[in-house]
């Protein structure tokens, strides 16, 4: 068994180097610790501190992959999404939603909106991997 995880790692590494995530999170602290986590699976990280910086961001430079929070200012993370997916070629990147936010209801209209991928906080480097495993294999 870890023959196998450990070659699936490896195998997710391979795919998502030099791959853009955008992690849009209020938190610095949160931010930090997904850039660092992230930055070990090989991603290039880029933050946004709420979803009109994101937005902003995704207008210069479409990420691979956006890890979201919902509860933000100026723009929450659903507001995000929809506005992400109305853009030009914003239905490119995988978005997964990272959140406190654990109610049936708020996982349903997330994905309703074009989340991939819903991440209950907190988070570490197994959930994230697997999270991003996800997507990486979709592709």
């Amino acid at each position: 068994m870890n023959s196998i995880k450990g070659e699936v790692g490896e195998h997710l590494l391979s795919n998502m180097a030099s791959r853009l995530c955008l992690v849009v999170d209020d938190s610095a602290v949160v931010r930090r610790i997904a850039r660092k986590l992230l930055t070990g699976m090989g991603l290039e990280i880029v933050e946004a501190e709420d979803g009109r910086d994101a937005l902003e961001k995704c207008l210069q430079r479409m990420p691979d992959v956006v890890l979201l929070d919902w509860n933000m200012p100026v723009m929450d993370g659903l507001e995000f999404l929809i506005s992400l997916r109305q853009c030009e070629g914003g239905n490119a990147p995988n978005v997964i939603f990272c959140t406190t936010e654990t109610d049936v209801e708020h996982i349903r209209s997330a994905m309703e909106a074009g989340a991939d991928q819903y991440l209950m906080k907190p988070f570490d480097t197994e959930s994230l991997r697997t999270a991003f495993a996800g997507i990486v294999y979709r592709q």
